[in-house]
Protein backbone atom coordinates (compact mmCIF):
# COMPACT_ATOMS: atom_id res chain seq x y z
CA UNK A 1 0.00 0.00 0.00
CA UNK A 2 2.77 2.43 0.90
CA UNK A 3 4.64 1.68 -2.32
CA UNK A 4 1.51 2.17 -4.44
CA UNK A 5 0.70 5.49 -2.79
CA UNK A 6 4.23 6.85 -3.15
CA UNK A 7 4.79 5.69 -6.72
CA UNK A 8 1.35 6.09 -8.31
CA UNK A 9 -0.33 8.99 -6.46
CA UNK A 10 0.25 12.57 -5.32
CA UNK A 11 -0.78 11.94 -1.69
CA UNK A 12 1.61 13.12 1.02
CA UNK A 13 2.80 11.37 4.18
CA UNK A 14 -0.03 12.76 6.32
CA UNK A 15 -2.56 11.42 3.81
CA UNK A 16 -0.82 8.03 3.81
CA UNK A 17 -0.89 7.91 7.61
CA UNK A 18 -4.63 8.63 7.57
CA UNK A 19 -5.24 5.86 5.02
CA UNK A 20 -3.16 3.42 7.07
CA UNK A 21 -5.28 4.23 10.14
CA UNK A 22 -8.44 3.68 8.11
CA UNK A 23 -7.27 0.38 6.61
CA UNK A 24 -6.12 -0.91 9.99
CA UNK A 25 -9.72 -0.60 11.20
CA UNK A 26 -11.90 -1.07 8.14
CA UNK A 27 -12.61 -4.76 8.80
CA UNK A 28 -15.18 -3.30 11.20
CA UNK A 29 -16.97 -1.60 8.29
CA UNK A 30 -16.70 -4.69 6.07
CA UNK A 31 -18.20 -6.99 8.71
CA UNK A 32 -20.99 -4.58 9.62
CA UNK A 33 -21.82 -4.09 5.93
CA UNK A 34 -21.52 -7.79 4.96
CA UNK A 35 -19.58 -6.35 2.01
CA UNK A 36 -16.20 -6.22 0.30
CA UNK A 37 -14.26 -2.97 0.49
CA UNK A 38 -11.83 -1.68 -2.14
CA UNK A 39 -9.89 1.53 -1.58
CA UNK A 40 -9.37 3.60 -4.74
CA UNK A 41 -7.18 6.71 -4.81
CA UNK A 42 -6.52 9.10 -7.72
CA UNK A 43 -3.53 8.43 -9.92
CA UNK A 44 -0.82 11.07 -10.00
CA UNK A 45 -0.85 13.44 -12.94
CA UNK A 46 2.23 11.71 -14.36
CA UNK A 47 0.73 8.21 -14.31
CA UNK A 48 -0.75 6.59 -17.39
CA UNK A 49 -4.23 5.36 -16.44
CA UNK A 50 -4.13 1.88 -17.98
CA UNK A 51 -7.50 0.18 -17.60
CA UNK A 52 -6.59 -3.18 -16.08
CA UNK A 53 -10.10 -4.44 -16.73
CA UNK A 54 -9.89 -3.66 -20.46
CA UNK A 55 -6.25 -4.46 -21.17
CA UNK A 56 -3.90 -7.23 -19.96
CA UNK A 57 -1.68 -6.24 -17.08
CA UNK A 58 1.55 -4.80 -18.37
CA UNK A 59 0.14 -4.23 -21.89
CA UNK A 60 -0.57 -0.94 -23.55
CA UNK A 61 -3.67 1.01 -22.64
CA UNK A 62 -5.36 4.21 -23.61
CA UNK A 63 -4.37 7.44 -21.95
CA UNK A 64 -7.16 9.29 -20.20
CA UNK A 65 -8.24 12.78 -21.03
CA UNK A 66 -6.82 15.64 -19.04
CA UNK A 67 -9.14 16.03 -16.02
CA UNK A 68 -9.02 16.70 -12.25
CA UNK A 69 -8.77 12.92 -11.86
CA UNK A 70 -7.22 11.00 -14.73
CA UNK A 71 -7.67 7.55 -13.26
CA UNK A 72 -7.85 5.40 -10.14
CA UNK A 73 -5.59 2.81 -8.54
CA UNK A 74 -6.78 0.23 -5.98
CA UNK A 75 -4.37 0.26 -3.03
CA UNK A 76 -6.19 -1.96 -0.50
CA UNK A 77 -8.94 -4.56 -0.31
CA UNK A 78 -10.90 -6.16 2.53
CA UNK A 79 -13.34 -9.09 2.52
CA UNK A 80 -16.01 -9.56 5.20
CA UNK A 81 -15.97 -12.39 7.72
CA UNK A 82 -19.75 -12.11 8.16
CA UNK A 83 -20.84 -12.83 4.60
CA UNK A 84 -19.79 -14.11 1.13
CA UNK A 85 -17.25 -12.15 -0.85
CA UNK A 86 -18.13 -10.39 -4.08
CA UNK A 87 -14.53 -10.42 -5.36
CA UNK A 88 -12.65 -13.73 -4.98
CA UNK A 89 -9.70 -12.24 -6.88
CA UNK A 90 -7.21 -9.67 -5.65
CA UNK A 91 -7.79 -6.20 -7.09
CA UNK A 92 -4.95 -4.40 -5.31
CA UNK A 93 -2.80 -2.67 -7.92
CA UNK A 94 -5.60 -2.56 -10.50
CA UNK A 95 -5.91 0.69 -12.42
CA UNK A 96 -9.06 2.12 -14.01
CA UNK A 97 -9.41 5.30 -16.04
CA UNK A 98 -11.97 7.94 -15.21
CA UNK A 99 -15.42 6.99 -16.47
CA UNK A 100 -14.90 3.28 -16.11
CA UNK A 101 -16.32 3.31 -12.59
CA UNK A 102 -18.86 6.10 -12.73
CA UNK A 103 -20.08 5.82 -9.12
CA UNK A 104 -16.55 6.45 -7.85
CA UNK A 105 -16.26 9.51 -10.06
CA UNK A 106 -19.58 10.90 -8.79
CA UNK A 107 -18.75 10.24 -5.12
CA UNK A 108 -15.39 11.99 -5.56
CA UNK A 109 -16.78 14.94 -7.46
CA UNK A 110 -19.85 15.53 -5.29
CA UNK A 111 -18.27 14.49 -1.97
CA UNK A 112 -21.17 12.29 -0.99
CA UNK A 113 -22.03 8.62 -0.66
CA UNK A 114 -23.45 7.22 -3.89
CA UNK A 115 -25.67 4.13 -3.78
CA UNK A 116 -26.67 1.97 -6.71
CA UNK A 117 -30.35 1.18 -7.24
CA UNK A 118 -30.21 -2.16 -9.07
CA UNK A 119 -27.56 -4.82 -8.47
CA UNK A 120 -24.76 -5.37 -10.98
CA UNK A 121 -24.76 -8.81 -12.67
CA UNK A 122 -21.58 -8.43 -14.70
CA UNK A 123 -19.72 -11.25 -12.92
CA UNK A 124 -22.70 -13.58 -12.74
CA UNK A 125 -23.20 -12.68 -9.07
CA UNK A 126 -25.71 -9.98 -8.07
CA UNK A 127 -23.64 -7.23 -6.42
CA UNK A 128 -24.90 -3.97 -4.94
CA UNK A 129 -22.35 -1.20 -5.27
CA UNK A 130 -21.80 1.88 -3.10
CA UNK A 131 -19.07 4.50 -3.16
CA UNK A 132 -17.93 6.25 0.03
CA UNK A 133 -15.58 9.26 -0.35
CA UNK A 134 -12.71 9.49 2.11
CA UNK A 135 -11.90 12.88 3.58
CA UNK A 136 -9.18 14.17 5.89
CA UNK A 137 -10.18 17.58 7.08
CA UNK A 138 -11.22 19.36 3.88
CA UNK A 139 -8.99 17.26 1.63
CA UNK A 140 -10.36 14.36 -0.43
CA UNK A 141 -8.08 11.31 -0.37
CA UNK A 142 -9.95 8.58 -2.21
CA UNK A 143 -13.12 6.50 -2.43
CA UNK A 144 -14.13 3.22 -0.83
CA UNK A 145 -16.04 0.92 -3.14
CA UNK A 146 -18.42 -1.16 -0.98
CA UNK A 147 -19.70 -4.25 -2.84
CA UNK A 148 -22.33 -6.55 -1.30
CA UNK A 149 -22.85 -10.07 -2.63
CA UNK A 150 -26.66 -10.51 -2.85
CA UNK A 151 -26.65 -14.15 -3.90
CA UNK A 152 -27.85 -15.29 -0.46
CA UNK A 153 -30.36 -12.51 0.26
CA UNK A 154 -33.02 -13.36 2.83
CA UNK A 155 -35.15 -11.54 5.35
CA UNK A 156 -32.62 -9.82 7.61
CA UNK A 157 -32.67 -10.47 11.36
CA UNK A 158 -32.55 -7.76 13.99
CA UNK A 159 -28.82 -8.39 14.40
CA UNK A 160 -28.22 -7.83 10.68
CA UNK A 161 -30.38 -4.72 10.63
CA UNK A 162 -28.42 -3.34 13.58
CA UNK A 163 -25.14 -4.10 11.81
CA UNK A 164 -26.28 -2.32 8.67
CA UNK A 165 -27.52 0.71 10.62
CA UNK A 166 -24.15 1.07 12.36
CA UNK A 167 -22.33 0.58 9.04
CA UNK A 168 -24.38 3.40 7.54
CA UNK A 169 -23.32 5.78 10.32
CA UNK A 170 -19.65 4.76 10.03
CA UNK A 171 -19.74 5.29 6.26
CA UNK A 172 -21.11 8.79 6.80
CA UNK A 173 -18.38 9.47 9.38
CA UNK A 174 -15.72 8.44 6.82
CA UNK A 175 -17.35 10.74 4.28
CA UNK A 176 -17.23 13.65 6.76
CA UNK A 177 -13.65 12.95 7.87
CA UNK A 178 -14.67 11.84 11.36
CA UNK A 179 -13.38 8.26 11.09
CA UNK A 180 -10.78 7.07 11.82
CA UNK A 181 -10.52 9.23 14.91
CA UNK A 182 -7.74 11.84 14.64
CA UNK A 183 -4.94 11.12 17.08
CA UNK A 184 -6.50 7.83 18.09
CA UNK A 185 -4.41 4.78 18.84
CA UNK A 186 -4.13 2.25 15.99
CA UNK A 187 -6.49 -0.68 16.16
CA UNK A 188 -4.79 -3.69 17.71
CA UNK A 189 -4.95 -7.12 16.10
CA UNK A 190 -6.35 -8.51 19.34
CA UNK A 191 -9.14 -5.97 19.60
CA UNK A 192 -12.66 -7.46 19.60
CA UNK A 193 -14.30 -8.03 16.24
CA UNK A 194 -17.94 -7.69 15.24
CA UNK A 195 -18.67 -11.39 15.60
CA UNK A 196 -17.18 -11.56 19.11
CA UNK A 197 -19.98 -9.47 20.59
CA UNK A 198 -21.63 -6.12 19.85
CA UNK A 199 -23.64 -3.57 21.80
CA UNK A 200 -25.48 -0.58 20.32
CA UNK A 201 -25.80 2.36 22.70
CA UNK A 202 -27.88 5.52 22.47
CA UNK A 203 -26.42 8.99 23.12
CA UNK A 204 -26.96 8.57 26.89
CA UNK A 205 -25.03 5.29 27.06
CA UNK A 206 -28.06 2.99 27.39
CA UNK A 207 -28.07 -0.34 25.55
CA UNK A 208 -30.39 -0.38 22.52
CA UNK A 209 -29.30 -3.77 21.25
CA UNK A 210 -27.06 -6.57 22.54
CA UNK A 211 -25.94 -9.40 20.27
CA UNK A 212 -26.20 -12.97 21.67
CA UNK A 213 -22.42 -13.20 22.14
CA UNK A 214 -22.37 -9.89 24.01
CA UNK A 215 -25.20 -11.02 26.27
CA UNK A 216 -23.35 -14.30 26.98
CA UNK A 217 -20.17 -12.41 27.89
CA UNK A 218 -22.08 -10.37 30.50
CA UNK A 219 -23.70 -13.53 31.80
CA UNK A 220 -20.22 -14.82 32.56
CA UNK A 221 -19.47 -11.56 34.36
CA UNK A 222 -22.40 -12.29 36.65
CA UNK A 223 -25.31 -10.38 35.06
CA UNK A 224 -28.54 -12.31 35.55
CA UNK A 225 -30.81 -9.98 33.54
CA UNK A 226 -30.87 -8.75 29.95
CA UNK A 227 -28.66 -5.85 28.91
CA UNK A 228 -31.39 -4.08 26.94
CA UNK A 229 -32.45 -0.69 28.39
CA UNK A 230 -29.62 -0.70 30.96
CA UNK A 231 -26.90 1.93 31.27
CA UNK A 232 -23.78 0.05 30.21
CA UNK A 233 -21.29 2.01 32.32
CA UNK A 234 -23.35 1.78 35.51
CA UNK A 235 -24.24 -1.93 35.15
CA UNK A 236 -20.60 -2.80 34.40
CA UNK A 237 -19.37 -0.79 37.40
CA UNK A 238 -21.80 -2.67 39.67
CA UNK A 239 -20.67 -6.04 38.33
CA UNK A 240 -17.05 -5.11 38.98
CA UNK A 241 -17.72 -3.64 42.43
CA UNK A 242 -15.01 -4.81 44.83
CA UNK A 243 -15.85 -2.46 47.68
CA UNK A 244 -13.46 0.18 46.36
CA UNK A 245 -14.69 3.59 45.13
CA UNK A 246 -16.48 3.41 41.77
CA UNK A 247 -14.17 3.99 38.80
CA UNK A 248 -15.77 7.02 37.16
CA UNK A 249 -13.50 6.68 34.10
CA UNK A 250 -14.93 3.24 33.38
CA UNK A 251 -18.47 4.61 33.40
CA UNK A 252 -17.38 7.42 31.07
CA UNK A 253 -15.60 5.06 28.66
CA UNK A 254 -18.53 2.67 28.45
CA UNK A 255 -20.94 5.53 27.87
CA UNK A 256 -19.50 5.90 24.40
CA UNK A 257 -18.17 9.43 24.76
CA UNK A 258 -14.70 8.68 23.38
CA UNK A 259 -12.94 5.90 21.45
CA UNK A 260 -11.33 3.76 24.12
CA UNK A 261 -10.50 0.19 25.06
CA UNK A 262 -10.92 -1.29 28.52
CA UNK A 263 -11.02 -4.63 30.29
CA UNK A 264 -13.39 -5.56 33.07
CA UNK A 265 -13.06 -8.50 35.40
CA UNK A 266 -15.76 -10.04 37.53
CA UNK A 267 -16.96 -13.44 38.64
CA UNK A 268 -13.70 -15.02 37.48
CA UNK A 269 -14.15 -13.77 33.89
CA UNK A 270 -12.37 -11.05 31.91
CA UNK A 271 -14.10 -9.17 29.07
CA UNK A 272 -12.31 -6.84 26.69
CA UNK A 273 -14.36 -3.88 25.42
CA UNK A 274 -13.80 -1.35 22.68
CA UNK A 275 -16.01 1.74 22.46
CA UNK A 276 -16.52 3.58 19.15
CA UNK A 277 -18.61 6.78 19.25
CA UNK A 278 -21.11 7.22 16.42
CA UNK A 279 -21.31 10.80 15.16
CA UNK A 280 -23.91 12.22 12.81
CA UNK A 281 -22.90 15.61 11.43
CA UNK A 282 -21.64 17.43 14.55
CA UNK A 283 -23.47 15.55 17.32
CA UNK A 284 -22.95 12.15 18.91
CA UNK A 285 -25.92 9.85 18.26
CA UNK A 286 -24.67 6.89 20.24
CA UNK A 287 -21.89 4.35 20.22
CA UNK A 288 -21.04 0.81 19.29
CA UNK A 289 -19.21 -1.39 21.80
CA UNK A 290 -17.31 -4.44 20.60
CA UNK A 291 -16.48 -6.99 23.25
CA UNK A 292 -15.20 -10.50 23.72
CA UNK A 293 -14.41 -12.88 26.54
CA UNK A 294 -10.62 -13.00 26.99
CA UNK A 295 -10.60 -14.95 30.25
CA UNK A 296 -8.55 -17.82 28.88
CA UNK A 297 -6.06 -15.46 27.21
CA UNK A 298 -5.52 -13.46 30.39
CA UNK A 299 -5.06 -16.60 32.48
CA UNK A 300 -2.45 -17.77 29.98
CA UNK A 301 -0.73 -14.38 30.16
CA UNK A 302 -0.63 -14.62 33.94
CA UNK A 303 0.73 -18.15 33.78
CA UNK A 304 3.45 -17.00 31.40
CA UNK A 305 4.32 -14.10 33.72
CA UNK A 306 4.49 -16.52 36.64
CA UNK A 307 6.71 -18.88 34.65
CA UNK A 308 8.98 -16.01 33.61
CA UNK A 309 9.30 -14.90 37.23
CA UNK A 310 10.03 -18.49 38.27
CA UNK A 311 12.72 -18.87 35.61
CA UNK A 312 14.36 -15.60 36.67
CA UNK A 313 14.29 -16.74 40.29
CA UNK A 314 15.93 -20.03 39.28
CA UNK A 315 18.70 -18.14 37.48
CA UNK A 316 19.16 -15.97 40.59
CA UNK A 317 19.46 -19.01 42.86
CA UNK A 318 21.82 -20.78 40.47
CA UNK A 319 23.99 -17.67 40.44
CA UNK A 320 24.00 -17.59 44.26
CA UNK A 321 24.89 -21.28 44.46
CA UNK A 322 27.70 -20.88 41.93
CA UNK A 323 29.09 -17.93 43.85
CA UNK A 324 28.99 -20.01 47.03
CA UNK A 325 30.90 -22.81 45.28
CA UNK A 326 33.43 -20.29 43.99
CA UNK A 327 33.89 -18.87 47.50
CA UNK A 328 34.46 -22.36 48.96
CA UNK A 329 37.00 -23.18 46.25
CA UNK A 330 38.75 -19.88 46.90
CA UNK A 331 38.96 -20.64 50.64
CA UNK A 332 40.32 -24.10 49.90
CA UNK A 333 42.88 -22.64 47.52
CA UNK A 334 44.23 -20.32 50.20
CA UNK A 335 44.87 -23.28 52.54
CA UNK A 336 46.89 -25.24 49.99
CA UNK A 337 50.68 -25.17 49.91
CA UNK A 338 51.12 -27.00 46.60
CA UNK A 339 51.35 -24.37 43.78
CA UNK A 340 49.89 -26.64 41.08
CA UNK A 341 46.83 -27.53 43.17
CA UNK A 342 46.30 -23.93 44.14
CA UNK A 343 46.48 -22.82 40.48
CA UNK A 344 43.96 -25.50 39.50
CA UNK A 345 41.47 -24.32 42.12
CA UNK A 346 41.97 -20.70 41.05
CA UNK A 347 41.14 -21.70 37.47
CA UNK A 348 38.02 -23.49 38.68
CA UNK A 349 36.96 -20.35 40.57
CA UNK A 350 37.20 -18.30 37.38
CA UNK A 351 35.26 -20.89 35.35
CA UNK A 352 32.47 -21.02 37.88
CA UNK A 353 32.48 -17.23 38.11
CA UNK A 354 32.02 -16.77 34.35
CA UNK A 355 28.94 -19.02 34.41
CA UNK A 356 27.60 -17.15 37.45
CA UNK A 357 27.86 -13.84 35.55
CA UNK A 358 25.61 -15.19 32.78
CA UNK A 359 23.02 -16.47 35.25
CA UNK A 360 23.07 -13.16 37.10
CA UNK A 361 22.26 -11.36 33.85
CA UNK A 362 19.51 -13.86 33.00
CA UNK A 363 17.91 -13.26 36.39
CA UNK A 364 17.18 -9.67 35.32
CA UNK A 365 15.84 -10.34 31.80
CA UNK A 366 12.29 -11.43 30.89
CA UNK A 367 13.51 -13.75 28.12
CA UNK A 368 16.53 -15.88 27.27
CA UNK A 369 18.31 -13.11 25.32
CA UNK A 370 21.31 -11.29 26.74
CA UNK A 371 23.17 -8.11 25.82
CA UNK A 372 26.52 -9.87 25.85
CA UNK A 373 28.82 -6.84 25.78
CA UNK A 374 28.27 -6.21 29.48
CA UNK A 375 29.08 -9.84 30.30
CA UNK A 376 32.31 -9.71 28.27
CA UNK A 377 33.42 -6.57 30.10
CA UNK A 378 32.79 -8.26 33.45
CA UNK A 379 34.62 -11.44 32.38
CA UNK A 380 37.60 -9.34 31.26
CA UNK A 381 37.59 -7.54 34.60
CA UNK A 382 37.36 -10.83 36.52
CA UNK A 383 40.27 -12.40 34.60
CA UNK A 384 42.34 -9.24 34.95
CA UNK A 385 42.02 -9.42 38.74
CA UNK A 386 44.52 -12.32 38.80
CA UNK A 387 47.27 -9.86 37.92
CA UNK A 388 49.26 -8.10 40.57
CA UNK A 389 49.22 -4.39 41.29
CA UNK A 390 52.36 -4.02 39.15
CA UNK A 391 50.62 -5.47 36.09
CA UNK A 392 50.85 -3.39 32.98
CA UNK A 393 48.24 -5.45 31.08
CA UNK A 394 44.79 -3.95 30.77
CA UNK A 395 42.55 -6.30 28.70
CA UNK A 396 40.18 -4.40 26.44
CA UNK A 397 37.23 -5.09 24.15
CA UNK A 398 36.56 -3.74 20.67
CA UNK A 399 33.47 -4.30 18.55
CA UNK A 400 30.13 -5.54 19.81
CA UNK A 401 28.82 -9.02 20.55
CA UNK A 402 25.23 -7.77 20.46
CA UNK A 403 22.35 -9.80 21.85
CA UNK A 404 22.93 -13.54 22.24
CA UNK A 405 20.64 -16.39 23.32
CA UNK A 406 21.46 -17.81 26.72
CA UNK A 407 22.39 -21.19 25.23
CA UNK A 408 25.17 -19.48 23.28
CA UNK A 409 26.12 -16.87 25.88
CA UNK A 410 27.14 -19.36 28.57
CA UNK A 411 29.67 -21.36 26.51
CA UNK A 412 31.05 -18.17 24.89
CA UNK A 413 31.63 -16.68 28.35
CA UNK A 414 33.51 -19.82 29.40
CA UNK A 415 35.56 -19.81 26.17
CA UNK A 416 36.61 -16.19 26.70
CA UNK A 417 37.55 -16.92 30.31
CA UNK A 418 39.80 -19.78 29.26
CA UNK A 419 41.41 -17.92 26.34
CA UNK A 420 42.11 -14.78 28.37
CA UNK A 421 43.51 -16.77 31.26
CA UNK A 422 45.65 -18.83 28.87
CA UNK A 423 47.02 -15.63 27.29
CA UNK A 424 47.92 -14.16 30.69
CA UNK A 425 49.64 -17.32 31.92
CA UNK A 426 51.44 -18.52 28.80
CA UNK A 427 51.39 -15.83 26.14
CA UNK A 428 52.28 -12.97 28.50
CA UNK A 429 54.20 -14.64 31.31
CA UNK A 430 55.85 -11.37 32.35
CA UNK A 431 52.45 -9.66 32.69
CA UNK A 432 53.49 -7.08 30.12
CA UNK A 433 51.89 -6.33 26.75
CA UNK A 434 48.55 -6.06 24.97
CA UNK A 435 45.54 -8.34 25.42
CA UNK A 436 42.46 -7.62 23.31
CA UNK A 437 39.05 -9.16 22.57
CA UNK A 438 37.58 -8.10 19.20
CA UNK A 439 34.04 -9.06 18.18
CA UNK A 440 32.21 -8.77 14.86
CA UNK A 441 28.66 -9.79 13.94
CA UNK A 442 28.08 -10.56 10.28
CA UNK A 443 24.82 -12.05 9.09
CA UNK A 444 24.11 -15.05 11.29
CA UNK A 445 27.64 -15.56 12.62
CA UNK A 446 29.76 -14.16 15.43
CA UNK A 447 33.53 -13.91 15.01
CA UNK A 448 35.64 -13.29 18.12
CA UNK A 449 39.40 -12.73 18.03
CA UNK A 450 41.42 -12.91 21.26
CA UNK A 451 44.91 -11.56 20.59
CA UNK A 452 48.08 -10.78 22.52
CA UNK A 453 51.55 -9.56 21.60
CA UNK A 454 53.34 -12.09 23.78
CA UNK A 455 55.74 -14.96 23.11
CA UNK A 456 53.57 -16.61 20.44
CA UNK A 457 52.74 -20.25 19.84
CA UNK A 458 55.26 -23.09 20.26
CA UNK A 459 56.55 -24.50 16.94
CA UNK A 460 54.89 -27.87 17.54
CA UNK A 461 51.58 -26.49 18.85
CA UNK A 462 48.45 -28.52 18.01
CA UNK A 463 45.23 -27.71 19.79
CA UNK A 464 43.73 -31.15 19.10
CA UNK A 465 46.60 -32.96 20.81
CA UNK A 466 47.10 -30.41 23.56
CA UNK A 467 46.88 -31.74 27.13
CA UNK A 468 45.84 -28.37 28.53
CA UNK A 469 42.50 -28.67 30.28
CA UNK A 470 41.60 -25.07 29.37
CA UNK A 471 42.20 -25.62 25.67
CA UNK A 472 40.28 -28.89 25.75
CA UNK A 473 37.33 -27.03 27.29
CA UNK A 474 37.56 -24.33 24.60
CA UNK A 475 37.66 -26.84 21.75
CA UNK A 476 34.77 -28.89 23.18
CA UNK A 477 32.56 -25.83 23.61
CA UNK A 478 33.33 -24.14 20.28
CA UNK A 479 33.46 -27.18 17.99
CA UNK A 480 31.31 -29.72 19.83
CA UNK A 481 28.69 -27.56 21.55
CA UNK A 482 28.35 -24.54 19.27
CA UNK A 483 29.35 -26.25 15.99
CA UNK A 484 31.74 -23.43 15.23
CA UNK A 485 35.34 -23.09 14.06
CA UNK A 486 38.45 -22.57 16.20
CA UNK A 487 41.78 -21.35 14.83
CA UNK A 488 45.07 -20.59 16.58
CA UNK A 489 47.52 -18.53 14.50
CA UNK A 490 50.44 -16.16 14.75
CA UNK A 491 49.63 -12.48 15.17
CA UNK A 492 51.09 -9.99 12.75
CA UNK A 493 53.86 -8.20 14.61
CA UNK A 494 54.29 -11.03 17.11
CA UNK A 495 52.09 -12.84 19.55
CA UNK A 496 49.02 -15.03 19.11
CA UNK A 497 45.52 -14.74 17.74
CA UNK A 498 42.70 -17.14 18.55
CA UNK A 499 39.72 -16.91 16.20
CA UNK A 500 36.34 -18.23 17.35
CA UNK A 501 33.69 -18.32 14.59
CA UNK A 502 30.24 -19.57 15.67
CA UNK A 503 26.67 -19.39 14.31
CA UNK A 504 24.36 -17.25 16.46
CA UNK A 505 20.89 -17.47 14.91
CA UNK A 506 18.25 -19.62 16.68
CA UNK A 507 18.15 -22.20 13.86
CA UNK A 508 21.86 -22.91 13.69
CA UNK A 509 23.30 -26.38 14.33
CA UNK A 510 23.19 -27.10 18.00
CA UNK A 511 19.58 -26.03 18.27
CA UNK A 512 16.55 -28.25 17.70
CA UNK A 513 14.49 -27.77 14.52
CA UNK A 514 11.66 -26.12 16.44
CA UNK A 515 13.95 -23.25 17.35
CA UNK A 516 14.20 -23.98 21.09
CA UNK A 517 17.82 -23.58 22.06
CA UNK A 518 19.63 -26.50 23.59
CA UNK A 519 20.82 -25.85 27.12
CA UNK A 520 24.51 -25.15 27.40
CA UNK A 521 26.83 -26.55 30.09
CA UNK A 522 26.14 -24.91 33.41
CA UNK A 523 22.79 -23.44 32.33
CA UNK A 524 19.78 -24.15 34.53
CA UNK A 525 17.68 -27.11 33.38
Amino acid sequence: MTDLVRTRTDLDDADLEWLHALVSDWLLLADLSFADLILWVPLSSGSSPIDAEAAPQGGPGASGDVAPVEGWVAIAQMRPTTGPTAYPGDLVGSVARTGRRGMIDVAWRERRIVREGDPEWGSGIPVREESIPIRRGQKMLGVIQRSTNLSSVRTPSRLELTYLDIASVLAQMICLGRFPFPGGEPNLVRSPRVGDGLLRLDHAGRVIYASPNAQSAFRRLGLATDLADTHLGEITARLCDTGEPVDESLISILSGRAPREAEVESNGSVVQMRTIPLIDDASRVGAVVLLRDVTELRWRDRELMTKDATIREIHHRVKNNLQTVAALLRLQSRRLRIPEARAALDEAVRRVGSIAIVHETLSHTPDELIDFDDIVDRVIMMVGEVSTAETRIVPKRTGSFGVLPAAIATPIAMVLTELLQNALQHGLPDRFGVLEVAAARGGERLVVVVSDDGVGLPPDFDVESSTSLGLQIVRTLVVGELHGRLDFRARAGGGTEVVVDVPVDVHTPGTPADGRLRKAPGQAR
